[in-house]
């Protein structure tokens, strides 16, 4: 196999001419098969626009080609990610699996918990999924009635259901995290298997969409089942149950430092869940829990602090959603002449703010998307983007955010973060009167309500009324947006036109605290294994499915050493 790098075609050109353009650079020979490994739009030189590939390419007597070519040709390193457990006697281990007394608990059924419970149930390890939410079937239902009436349900809305929030958002798959061991391409791999476009594969900017994922989540779920594994819905996780570990005080298993955890000091042990569901409440007798609960489980946070989990606060980010018509992020990317078959276009915009000191950013954009009510707790308002896998919507978003830290919110509790959010999301649903708040750019800049639209129609999930976003925002976020959308109308025409619309708030930008674990992914509290975003490890669906897969080694790995 031959990995082919920078090989460039015009936007246009069809799959026969990027066959035969392989050809080509190998001199005429054919190859006896070939993949694409990337693809991505080169639109540096508008009006000339170009599709750039890596091509993964086998041919006969490749020593030869390397040798001519092997100043721009490579062999591909490939890491093909294997789950390293196994609980079968066909594996060889000496752990038998009639001993298997208590299986695996996962809390929480979003990227980290699916693909935790995907590779346990493969290996043989039964696992049993709590989740507080609806299956995506009735949890969409139960989001969409939320849109049209208002009427939140606390237990099942964006936030909370199986699949997790990504489920209803863009569905982007891109992720920094380094792969050296082949986890991503895995994860992107099984959502190909379960339903999603193979195209996620090459992409540069690879996304499903929230409409197909809902079908890939569901899928994942019934094979997990079908393995032996259990899922259980509409079931919340109240208490966790532990037991003192012998040779620590009482009085000491709050003072637990991070230092200690990494080196293994841990003051209890949990032995069981207390769940509700239907109102009844029952303890589960379990010994190793992933905990992968998402960002913004609070009333979850708020248990696991009382029970002594060391937690830290951490750095997340607060803003707005700014919507700008699709066709003039289009035109700004490609060129006025775009031709139509090319992706809703992206961007990625930063700046740092010489009025406040601080940085404003881009994040979690939605070409040809929707701007969502994403609140789960009733008296208080975040928003989320999402888009439809075609990207087909009249308006493209994105949250325009500035980082705050513990500095912002000081506080001896790691939970500061937590409360911080939840004033700024309680004042937007007051000057919303419970719905989403709406203020175009150039009245933002004036401090005034909004009493009209201009030329972008907001796209939005869920009802929505004008108001002064300054009223709930820190001061020093509205003086980095004011300044931060002036230099980004430098970057792409019209990005400042006062007609853009702002909706308020995005607060659940990522985690505000984490949960501190081992090398092992355990916590001071011995058989809790933190994992995925709401921990504070995760970033995304992608990152977060594989910190999911990375605590389910770490789990599989205690049990078989355990037995």
């Amino acid at each position: 196999m031959i990995r082919i790098s920078q090989l460039k075609l015009k936007v246009g050109h069809t799959r026969e001419q990027l066959f035969e353009e392989i050809i080509h650079q190998a001199h005429g020979k054919r190859p006896v098969s070939w993949q694409i490994v990337r693809k991505s739009v080169d639109a540096r030189k508008k009006p000339q626009l170009f599709y750039v590939y890596t091509i993964d390419a086998e041919f006969e007597n490749e020593k030869k080609l390397l040798s001519a070519k092997k100043s721009k040709w490579t062999k591909p390193s490939v890491s093909n990610y294997t789950f390293p457990y196994s609980n079968s006697k066909e594996a060889g281990m000496s752990f038998k699996e009639e001993k298997l007394e208590e299986r695996p608990v996962i809390v929480g059924m979003g990227p980290a918990g699916l693909f935790a419970a995907l590779v346990l149930a493969r290996a043989g390890f039964a696992p049993v999924v709590f989740e507080r939410g609806d299956c995506v079937e009735t949890r969409s239902e139960v989001v969409e009635h939320f849109f049209e009436t208002g009427e939140l349900d606390e237990e099942s809305n964006v936030q909370f259901g199986e699949g997790g929030a990504g489920t209803f958002s863009d569905g982007k798959l891109n992720t920094l995290v380094k792969d050296k061991f082949g986890r991503n391409h895995f994860v992107l791999k099984e959502f190909v298997k379960h339903g999603a476009p193979e195209d996620i594969l090459y992409e540069a900017k690879p996304h499903i969409g929230t409409d197909i994922l809902k079908d890939v989540v569901a899928s994942i779920r019934k094979e997990i089942e079908s393995l032996g594994g259990e899922v259980h819905f509409r079931t919340k996780v109240c208490d966790i149950l532990c037991e003192d570990i012998a040779g620590i005080k009482e009085d000491e298993a709050g003072k637990v430092h991070e230092q200690e955890i990494t080196a293994g000091r841990q003051n209890s042990q949990i032995k069981g869940l207390l769940i509700e569901k239907d109102s009844v409440r029952t303890k589960y007798p379990c010994r190793n829990v992933i905990f992968a609960i998402g960002h913004s489980a609070r009333d979850t946070f708020y248990m696991l602090h009382e029970k002594k989990l060391f937690m830290t606060p951490k750095a997340f980010a607060i803003g707005v959603r700014v919507e700008h018509p699709a066709h003039l992020i289009n035109e700004s990317q490609y060129g006025k002449e775009y031709p139509e078959e090319l992706p809703t276009a992206s961007y990625k915009l930063t700046h740092q703010c010489e009025s406040t000191g601080r940085g404003i950013y881009s994040f979690c954009m939605c070409p040809g998307g929707y701007v969502v009510n994403s609140s789960s707790e009733k008296g208080r308002l975040c928003v989320n983007g999402m888009s439809y896998h075609d990207r087909a919507g009249r308006n493209s978003n994105t949250a325009l955010i500035t980082t705050v830290t513990p500095e912002d919110f000081s506080s001896d509790s790691p939970l500061a973060g937590l409360e911080f959010q939840r004033k700024y999301e309680k004042l937007a649903y007051k000057i919303g009167n419970g719905k989403i708040p709406v203020q175009l750019f150039g009245d933002f800049m004036k401090k005034q309500v909004s009493t009209k639209i201009g030329t972008v129609t907001p796209s939005i999930k869920g009802d929505w009324q004008f108001a002064n976003l300054h009223e709930c925002l820190p001061d020093y976020v509205c003086e980095s947006l004011l300044e931060g959308m002036k230099a980004f109308g430098r970057k792409i025409k019209g990005y400042d036109a006062e007609d853009a619309v702002f909706s308020g708030v995005e607060t659940r930008t990522s985690s505000p605290l984490r949960m501190e674990r081992n090398k092992k992914f355990e916590s001071n509290i011995k058989g809790f294994f933190p994992c995925g975003e709401g921990a504070g490890y995760a970033g995304g669906i992608t990152s977060a499915a594989m910190d999911g897969i990375k605590t389910a080694e770490a789990i599989a790995e205690k049990i078989l050493t355990q037995n």
